[in-house]
């Protein structure tokens, strides 16, 4: 009798939060919740662990029911607190329908359910944003409201780092203007809309315990450094303001043993179970805590993989299990990600063998450099082989960072100019993004940009999203790219010759009667429009075209 008495003062006397996980307390935060616009919930409770970003461990989820009735998941992430005391999570959610919305808080631990909140409600209202870019076709993407969009824009994968390793640009490279703040402002200005950046040891090294070559980072014991975690949510808030969609680059992150990860080598990331479960944990905090932003356009799981298997050019990686790692990546993102932000990865130039074919991978993508020209062939070859769109994630006249750049700054002016209009003309929803954004910044080519946007925001509103490759032959050797949106005809013509070229073209599937205008790309200005009259199979004629210079043709058919 005394034992069992003193066995239950023993068990009274054990705080509550030992025996059993709670959820405590929830608050929703946004005072108007909105339509494709951040809802923001606050929830504390009590639990043990031994970290909280491991889901295996512990996890909070909230469980959403939309005004249509479809069930969703949204994972939610740790924000403070210790193990065993009441701790604080964060829930950040956006809707994509308007109307009331059900939902309830599940913490689980080891995957065993331990307590589940009362069911709560909001109503989300109609705002003015456009909600997550998605695949329509091969030429365009596709807001949540129906609205076609199309990306135009460069690199800035990373902002200046402490020690560059540019032979000849190693100033310019290591300015401290170079940060988001400047380089998305000014592309903004310039009229892009899109840009690719880089997680890595340098640049937003978010599970980085000690970045490397910054000043801008610290090192921290934290499971995630707190420093990249700050610039993150600035760069995210940034591009919410800027109306500027991101491509971002995960890559393989503080995986190996040296980082404070599991693996000893790169081909040991690709198989090692404890490799994938860390990175799973990782893709699962990521979405917790920056997947409420349509700002955030696709996850690019990769940074040309093909270099990470041939690193040891003796020893390459076996392709097979890099194809099956990105495999089992890109279905966890599928199945974490409510709002099915698109993936994609990249190749420099090695193709691997099924990795295009990949049924969660939205976009597949390569990089093209000293070879601007093969962009339109390249994009219509795969775009046929794997029937999803392709994109040029990098471009330009010189990959090489040791040779001096100035000693062919005009080429590499006018190919970063032709990349744009052949990825305009060619079906990609994405146009090539050029490299070397200070080079470009310093020499300010970048804001030939803005001589671009017109033409791709008159063919988005001609055609809604529509785009069709037309047939054009030309009389002179000049560079031709022909596309119909709706009832507009877009013709590009680029003369690559040292001497001025009389331009007669033929659209076999065209006749009739045409008003014509003529768009001078360099100075981004149009001529006077004239009606012309197609003769024999879709013919006209125009002066001449002055060496390395390009026009785009705009006809629109006139009533009989």
């Amino acid at each position: 009798m005394n034992k069992l008495f003193l066995g239950i003062t023993i068990l009274l006397c054990i705080p509550a939060q030992v025996l059993f996980a709670q959820i405590d307390h929830i608050q929703l935060v946004t005072s108007k919740p909105l339509l494709y616009e951040k809802v923001e919930f606050d929830v504390e409770l009590q639990a043990e662990w031994q970290n909280p970003y491991l889901q295996n461990d512990i996890a909070l989820d909230m469980l959403l029911t939309t005004p249509s009735g479809k069930k969703l998941s949204l994972p939610c992430y740790y924000l403070s607190g210790v193990s065993g005391a009441r701790s604080l999570w964060k829930a950040r959610f956006t809707p994509q329908e308007k109307g009331k919305y059900d939902y309830a808080f599940q913490l689980t631990e080891a995957g065993k359910v331990k307590s589940s909140s009362p069911t709560g409600s909001f109503i989300s209202g109609t705002s003015k944003e456009n909600g997550f870019l998605h695949t329509k076709n091969n030429w365009v993407l596709q807001f949540d409201n129906g609205k076609p969009f199309r990306g135009i824009g460069e690199n800035i994968a990373w902002e200046s780092r402490a020690n560059d390793d540019s032979k000849f640009f190693r100033t310019l490279h290591e300015q401290p203007k170079y940060n988001y703040e400047y380089m998305l402002r000014s592309l903004k200005a310039h009229g892009g809309n899109f840009f690719r950046t880089w997680i890595s040891p340098f640049n937003l090294p978010i599970d980085w315990h000690h970045p490397v070559n910054t000043n801008r980072y610290q090192s921290s014991d934290e499971y995630f450094n707190p420093g990249a975690i700050a610039k993150m949510d600035r760069l995210v808030q940034l591009c919410d303001s800027l109306h500027i969609f991101m491509m971002l680059t995960l890559g393989q992150g503080a995986s190996s043993v040296k980082a404070g990860g599991f693996s000893p080598t790169s081909a040991d990331f690709f198989v090692n179970p404890l490799s994938k479960q860390r990175y799973k944990d990782r893709l699962r905090y990521f979405i917790a805590r920056w997947g409420y932003s349509p700002s955030i356009a696709a996850w690019e799981l990769f940074n040309e993989v093909d270099n990470v298997q041939f690193a040891d050019k003796n020893k390459p990686i076996n392709s097979d299990s890099i194809v099956q790692w990105h495999d089992e990546m890109s279905t966890y993102i599928r199945n974490t990600d409510p709002y099915h932000h698109l993936i994609t990865t990249s190749i420099s130039h090695r193709d691997l063998k099924g990795l295009d074919s990949l049924p969660g991978i939205d976009i597949n993508q390569k990089h093209i450099y000293k070879n601007t020209a093969s962009i339109p062939g390249a994009i219509n070859q795969y775009e046929k082989a794997f029937e999803k769109p392709y994109v040029i994630g990098e471009y330009s006249y010189e990959w090489d960072w040791s040779k001096n750049f100035d000693d062919f700054a005009l080429e590499m002016d006018s190919d970063f100019k032709r990349g744009l209009w052949y990825g305009l003309f060619s079906p990609t929803p994405i146009l090539p993004m050029s490299w070397w954004w200070e080079y470009f910044d310093q020499r300010k080519t970048d804001a030939y940009i803005s001589n671009v946007r017109p033409i791709m925001e008159m063919m988005l509103a001609a055609g809604k999203g529509s785009f069709k490759q037309m047939e054009i032959h030309p009389s002179a050797p000049v560079t031709t790219y022909a596309v119909q949106c709706g009832k507009k005809i877009f013709i590009y013509v680029y003369n690559p010759r040292p001497d001025s070229s009389i331009v007669k073209l033929r659209l076999p599937t065209i006749h009739g009667h045409f008003s014509f205008i003529v768009y001078d790309c360099e100075k981004g200005s149009y001529e006077k429009p004239r009606v012309v009259k197609t003769s024999g199979q879709g013919s006209f004629t125009h002066g001449n075209l002055a060496a390395n210079n390009d026009v785009v043709f705009i006809l629109s058919e006139l009533a009989r």
